[in-house]
């Protein structure tokens, strides 16, 4: 028989919001352009706040916290995640540019990347940009990134939930920014 024993809340450790706010952040912003899923902003929320991202920036349609749907998935990661609306794309890239963070969209384009052959430089900080759920990025500001990276999928779809495709993107950054 087994030993092993899930372990309850009280075990596992967590900080409060107040020192999460006074600890080190991972050199990563994650950006929802036109991200229309409440649910999808939300989860984005609760992994940014797991992996200590500095910052979500939501931009043109995305919705904001606070809201109900958003809380769901969010769990309160709206409030320990500092994040920042920006109504317009372009202008939302320009600044972090300005902050030298590196642009990256994730986008399957003609000349993206696969992520697992991209070199994450840990003296370097990265702005995630993820798109909407059916038409991804916004062509307007295609100009604005440094690179494209891709999941690598192998089966008959072309596509991963958004929150699903940014838990993988921050984990990835992550490990090797952390």
């Amino acid at each position: 028989m087994s030993s092993t024993k899930k372990l309850k809340l009280e075990e596992l450790g967590r900080i409060d919001i107040e020192t999460f706010k006074g600890t080190k952040k991972t050199p990563l912003v994650v950006v929802l352009d036109n991200v229309r899923s409440m649910h999808n902003v939300g989860a984005i929320f609760r992994t940014a706040d797991a992996f200590l991202i500095e910052k979500v920036v939501l931009s043109g349609i995305t919705p904001q916290p606070p809201h109900r749907e958003i809380h769901k998935a969010a769990l309160g990661a709206t409030e320990s995640v500092d994040w920042v609306y920006e109504k317009n794309i372009a202008e939302a890239l320009q600044n972090l540019k300005k902050e030298n963070f590196k642009i990256i969209g994730i986008e399957q384009t003609n000349d993206s990347k696969e992520i697992t052959e991209y070199s994450i430089n840990k003296e370097e900080k990265y702005a995630l940009v993820l798109g909407n759920e059916v038409d991804g990025l916004s062509d307007e500001a295609l100009s604005y990134y440094d690179t494209f990276l891709e999941i690598p999928q192998l089966g008959t779809k072309h596509s991963l939930n958004v929150s699903v495709c940014g838990g993988i993107v921050m984990w990835e950054f992550f490990k090797y920014l952390k």
